[in-house]
């Protein structure tokens, strides 16, 4: 354990500075100034001496978490990293963009604010990089097998690294230009430079991993073939189907699903030539959904000079304490104030969106919305609340519904779950032999840190099949643990 007293003689918990809101909408670099190490030692010390670590319930991956709390706090940073590094092939990217279910766990958030979990993760991993800490380690030997992953995502990441180490030639496959899938252009730089990611493919690359960016698996290589290439296949697409918004007016110039908006800005950042770019200067922006992609649209929009930026979501707004019914070690739905929302704008609840309205040039102008109230369990506009907002974008960040079906459907025919999602057994493998599905593709629009368990445990089944038996571990995921309270 870490300090035995730690608890009782640091109650607050503390995170970096955030750098000032007028500065940080000028550029696309992180939200966050570099942390203090003593600081991070003090918020390790906090880990307790709970006996039943439930941090390990809250985290898919099961992270080592009060080792390398204590390892941090004695420091001992390149043990801690060891150990941070055996159970998370990525804790640079979750210690930024994963919502932290471990900290909702934490036996010391019962009666006080939970150890920073999170925080220490993320500064962990970036201390073993700036100091070389992070070494290739290809495999001893090679099977002679090979796998295909389609999706260069976090579950496709994970599946490839553990899968190269346990000695198989691995490709990747992204239809996009670069590697990273979401991670790439779906996570503005103000919370994932992309400098970060690109660090753990040059370590990749090293220990053998080959990537094959620009290739439309299903339009450029069918799956057919790629299934006669390679000895097994990992279906890691996520979870790409947005959904829609089917109201009068949808089709009006201006409304725009949120990943499409996200996946151009990303582009620009990085330096490229869009063809179609969708930009919020000078312009009210409406965003429709209250989550993660919504706020990424938000501080997009603040970056990008919006006139105005206004969130709007059709549900209650969330309690800012844990509700009865998910108590702890459950992770709550509590409102949140992310970083975007410092920056400006409005956000709006219970407010369902009517009619989209169209100016002279047949594009949006404003929303026609009304106050959402609940009939039967459903949620439904209220007669004789109406109003319009001006709007010259929209943005809609209403999820994602599963896993793009064609060329699965028509090419592979692999069968699907009535939520959308690939169909596939306790092993992750589908009804086709050799086929598997790791990450959203398979469960549905999900958290980065279930994708990375995932993958991990899907790469073990997938050594399963082509050896007999895997050394590779794989999560034991909470989904199949019974918690005892």
């Amino acid at each position: 354990m870490a300090d035995p007293r730690g608890f009782l003689k640091v109650t607050e918990r503390e995170l970096p500075q955030r750098r000032p809101v007028p500065v940080r909408i000028m550029d696309w670099k992180e939200v966050y100034e570099k942390g203090d190490p003593e600081q991070l030692r003090r918020q390790a010390g906090r880990c307790m001496d709970c006996g039943v670590p439930f941090c390990h319930q809250g985290c898919p991956l099961g992270n080592l978490i009060p080792e390398w709390n204590d390892l941090t706090w004695r420091g001992e940073d390149r043990a801690a990293a060891d150990r941070l590094h055996a159970t998370n092939n990525f804790p640079e990217l979750t210690g930024r963009l994963c919502p932290a279910p471990c900290e909702s766990a934490c036996v010391l958030g019962i009666n006080q604010p939970a150890v920073t979990i999170k925080r220490v993760e993320q500064s962990i991993a970036d201390q073993a990089f700036d100091n070389g800490w992070i070494d290739a380690h290809p495999p001893e030997r090679l099977t002679g097998k090979t796998v295909a992953i389609v999706g260069s995502g976090p579950a496709g990441l994970a599946a490839a690294q553990q899968l190269t180490r346990a000695g198989h030639t691995v490709a990747v496959y992204e239809r996009d230009d670069r590697i990273g899938g979401l991670l790439r252009y779906g996570i503005p730089d103000f919370k994932l430079e992309k400098r970060v990611l690109e660090q753990r493919l040059k370590q990749m690359r090293e220990e053998g991993t080959r990537f094959r960016p620009g290739v439309n698996i299903g339009v450029d290589l069918s799956w057919a073939d790629l299934r006669s290439r390679y000895d097994a296949v990992i279906i890691a697409t996520g979870s790409l189907v947005p959904r829609d918004l089917p109201i009068p007016g949808r089709d009006l110039g201006g409304v725009h699903f949120a990943m499409d908006y996200l996946v151009r800005a990303n582009h620009q950042v990085a330096g490229d030539e869009v063809a179609e770019p969708i930009t919020a200067t000078g312009k009210h922006v409406i965003v429709l959904g209250g989550g993660d992609t919504g706020s990424d649209c938000i501080g997009t929009a603040h970056r990008q000079g919006a006139a105005s930026v206004t969130n709007l979501a059709i549900g209650r707004q969330p309690l800012t304490g844990r509700p009865e019914h998910q108590p702890w070690p459950m992770m709550p739905t509590l409102f949140e104030v992310q970083t975007s929302h410092e920056e400006g704008g409005a956000r709006e609840y219970l407010v369902s969106t009517v009619e989209f309205l169209a100016d002279d040039d047949g594009n949006v102008r404003s929303l026609r919305v009304a106050e959402t109230e609940f009939v039967d369990g459903r949620r439904v506009p209220k007669s004789g609340t109406e109003r319009e907002i001006p709007a010259d974008l929209v943005l809609l960040a209403l999820g994602f519904t599963g896993p793009e079906p064609e060329d699965l459907a028509s090419q592979l025919a692999v069968p699907f779950t009535d939520r959308g999602n690939v169909a596939r057994d306790a092993d992750y493998q589908t009804e086709l032999p050799g086929v598997f599905v790791a990450g959203d593709a398979g469960r549905g629009q999900s958290l980065i840190v279930w994708a990375i368990a995932e993958g991990r445990s899907a790469a073990a089944a997938v050594d399963r099949y082509l050896e007999g038996e895997s050394d590779l571990p794989a999560p034991v995921l909470p989904t199949d643990r019974a918690i005892a309270l």
